[in-house]
């Protein structure tokens, strides 16, 4: 009941925001045409991926966070990060989330939400029922007794189910993260690269690719790892994942200086930059591949944000294979759930750092 309640909370919020009507008993519905022949709204979404991570933001306007321009004008926020540059939008995929909040069932309202404002979208599988990243790769909680060969059962149909709501709704997909953040692999333990199971972390991405090309045959899949500046776990994961014959059309990357922290690595976002991009660049023509910044942030008030993003852009455009650089939940604001990298003030008002994405 708790899962269902903010569930719907997120529909009646689509449907004060959006076009979308809903009956009384509070369910969406996705009427077959739109509004308008051009959901852009003249705005260019085509190139260079300038993309936003939004995935938190049914929770954070059901608990009745709001967004407001330039001029203190409140607006909803996909609108106003479109006007601000981004023509791209990720969103995250948990299997059985507590709350509800980054189900199939949120993910179909914010990506609806996303295709009528005519944006390209990008689906994040965490193959979780929480957070997957490099020191939790945690298996749902129905999985966990699966023999391999379920577990691999398992990837395939969930990614196919997730997808083929999307595709129900007419909503495109251009990429699909099978994985995230996923540098010692995923489903630990079966899959848990670090522990030697690079062959079985092949075999689940594998599972996941062919998912994604059953469904949507020209989606780009990317395999995503943390840490774009330090080549050596790209090299050591992906020569693993090449061994074991596993597929991929993108390579992608998170990087998150912290210029006021304790990590002297993280201190010097410049260097930074210039180790990412030189590592795209080696991974490009080592790999054959393309790659793609997935995550992207630095502290909202740190003095020179907009000149690390301006400056990470301008390089990553200039790399021929780079498809893009997309912040991680920029909308987030006054220490949302901890997060202090975000790319609003503490008013829930938008910061120059946006300026980066409309060059």
């Amino acid at each position: 009941m708790k899962k269902l309640k903010y569930l719907f909370m997120a529909f009646a919020i689509v449907c004060g925001a959006m076009t979308t009507s809903c009956n009384n008993d509070e369910k969406p519905t996705f009427p077959e045409t739109e509004g308008t022949d051009d959901p852009t709204d003249g705005y260019d979404m085509t190139g260079f991926a300038r993309g936003a991570d939004v995935s938190w933001l049914t929770e954070m306007e059901a608990s009745g966070r709001k967004f407001y321009d330039s001029k203190g004008r409140e607006r909803e926020c996909m609108e106003l990060l479109r006007e601000l540059g981004m023509n791209a939008i990720r969103l995250r995929v948990w299997v059985d989330p507590e709350e509800g909040w980054c189900s199939k069932e949120d993910v179909i309202i914010k990506a609806w939400r996303a295709h009528n404002l005519g944006y390209r979208l990008m689906i994040d599988f965490h193959y979780s029922d929480t957070w997957a990243d490099p020191g939790n790769q945690t298996k749902p909680a129905a999985w966990q007794n699966y023999s391999f060969d379920e577990l691999k059962n398992a990837v395939s149909e969930h990614t196919k189910d997730v997808l083929s709501a999307l595709k129900d709704k007419g909503i495109d997909v251009e990429w699909v993260q099978v994985g995230n953040e996923t540098r010692t692999g995923m489903l630990w333990n079966d899959g848990k690269a670090s522990n030697g199971n690079t062959a079985n972390f092949a075999e689940l991405v594998k599972s996941g690719y062919n998912a994604v090309k059953e469904i949507y045959p020209d989606a780009q899949v990317i395999i995503h790892i943390d840490e774009g500046n330090n080549p050596n776990r790209y090299n050591w994961i992906f020569d693993g994942l090449k061994e074991n014959g596993a597929k991929w059309d993108i390579i992608g990357m998170s990087l998150y200086p912290e210029p006021d922290g304790d990590n002297e690595a993280k201190k010097d976002w410049k260097k930074m930059n210039d180790d990412c991009i030189a590592n795209m660049q080696a991974l490009i023509s080592k790999y054959n591949t393309k790659v793609m910044m997935c995550e992207i942030g630095i502290p909202w008030n740190y003095e020179e944000a907009e000149a690390f993003y301006t400056d990470f852009i301008t390089k990553a455009k200039a790399v021929e294979g780079c498809m893009g650089v997309f912040a991680w939940e920029p909308q987030c604001y006054a220490g949302w759930e901890g997060y202090q990298k975000g790319m609003f003030n503490d008013e829930g008002y938008p910061t120059n750092s946006l300026n980066a994405f409309k060059r």
